[in-house]
């Protein structure tokens, strides 16, 4: 889908295609210490799901 939005974009106007493909490295690089807050703060959220639900679990016995 984007190799189609791209070609699209390129058709179009390819000056600002390959503006787009000549800053996508460095966005990618921007992201990535997003990426890995957002990894983070899911396994923060999901180790406190679960300590929060584990009483439940225990009360409920053997499956």
């Amino acid at each position: 889908m984007k190799f189609l939005v791209w070609l699209l974009l390129a058709f179009f106007s390819w000056p600002l295609a390959l503006l787009a493909l000549l800053l996508w490295p460095i966005v990618w690089l921007v992201g990535i210490p997003f990426r890995l807050v957002g990894v983070s703060v899911r396994g923060a959220l999901r180790l406190l799901e679960s300590l929060i639900t584990w009483p439940t679990r225990l009360a409920q016995g053997p499956r």
